[in-house]
């Protein structure tokens, strides 16, 4: 095998996965409900040993705790993550902002989210019940101009009611992100272990 043909086998698998990313994420419907372009790129997301494979089921329990993040990124350039859960039961208006904010990590260095600056603290999944199940959307997006000043009142994993009505579209237009160059999501619905993780965050 030549050096072109393993050029060429690479190209299409790469291209394979950025059609099923794409794919995935309009099956979902999260296109267009939370953002208008698919990302070409999968985040890898891991809790503990079970990874997220676009659109898998996960229990609020397994994803308590703060993922694993890795995905592909650049040498010295600065990065945002975002997690959102655009199926808040509350009335689908237009204009509404109907996202609750799980994460909010931005000026991460490459894929070093642990160096980054934490805008929302991590709160996992809890679902309310009879919601049925929920999208959890991870989002990635590229900063362009460098570090970015925000001017978003920081949340602690306490602050529920204050991460209400969040829409990730706007949040990456006001501070001109570029993507998401690559996203993922799992979906969760109630159990038994929800009314203890929302009674945590203030509801």
């Amino acid at each position: 095998m030549n050096y072109l043909t393993i050029i060429g086998l690479v190209t299409c698998v790469i291209y394979v996965s950025a059609a099923d990313v794409q794919k995935a994420f309009e099956d979902a419907r999260i296109v267009p409900e939370v953002i208008d372009v698919a990302p070409a790129e999968k985040i890898q997301v891991k809790y503990g040993s079970k990874e997220v494979d676009l659109g898998n089921d996960f229990t609020p329990m397994e994803t308590q705790n703060i993922p694993e993040i890795h995905y592909k990124h650049e040498g010295g350039v600065l990065y945002t993550l975002i997690m959102t859960d655009p199926d808040v039961p509350i009335p689908k208006r237009k204009g509404y902002n109907r996202e609750f904010k799980h994460w909010v990590v931005g000026n991460i260095p490459e894929e070093n989210v642990a160096k980054g600056e934490v805008l929302a603290e991590y709160v996992g999944p809890a679902p309310p019940i009879f919601s049925g199940k929920h999208r959890y959307v991870f989002l990635v997006y590229k900063q362009n101009q460098g570090s970015i000043t925000f001017d978003e009142r920081r949340l602690s994993n306490r602050d529920g009611l204050l991460r209400l009505r969040f829409n990730v579209k706007k949040f990456a237009e006001k501070y001109n992100l570029e993507g998401p160059i690559a996203g993922n999501f799992l979906r969760a619905e109630y159990d038994d272990n929800v009314p203890t993780f929302s009674k945590l965050l203030g509801f």
